[in-house]
């Protein structure tokens, strides 16, 4: 597995941004799970599945924000700092998390290997625990009229 870790540059995000709303658009409209795509510069076409057109389309929004843009087959296994770099956690902190068995994990050699599922899983259990939180935060701010109206 092959990680690029690069912005895109204002060029990108500014033809990304151009393209999107068109694209965007072109998607939503097929009827079918195939689209077939041209290349103008050699008139080739093939065929791709409308998900991964879709997939693309999200990309480009990606693209559009500047975000930084990383594609892992969901099979995969990633790296303490792959993970981290994924959580927006330190390394040190996902290693914690690994070693009181929060997330699964495997040694390979004396370095441990993180499925991609499971690491996944918790950061999506971590985003709802801290909307539920912020949510009472909330809440308890209305309760005690602190001005938050």
């Amino acid at each position: 597995m092959e990680t690029i870790l690069r912005k895109p540059s204002r060029r990108e995000q500014k033809m990304a941004g151009e393209s999107l709303f068109n694209f965007s658009a072109a998607v939503a409209s097929r009827k079918s799970d195939m689209v077939h795509i041209q290349i103008e510069e050699n008139s080739e076409i093939f065929t791709i599945p409308l998900r991964a057109l879709k997939f693309l389309s999200q990309i480009l929004s990606s693209m559009a924000e500047g975000k930084t843009i990383s594609l892992i087959p969901s099979d995969s296994e990633l790296t303490t700092q792959q993970a981290a770099d994924m959580l927006n956690v330190s390394r040190p902190h996902v290693v914690k998390l690994l070693e009181t068995g929060v997330i699964p994990f495997k040694k390979v050699g004396t370095h441990r290997r993180i499925p991609l599922e499971p690491l996944l899983a918790y950061e999506t259990e971590q985003k709802r625990v801290r909307k539920t939180s912020l949510e009472f935060l909330a809440q308890q701010a209305q309760d005690l009229n602190m001005g938050y109206e």
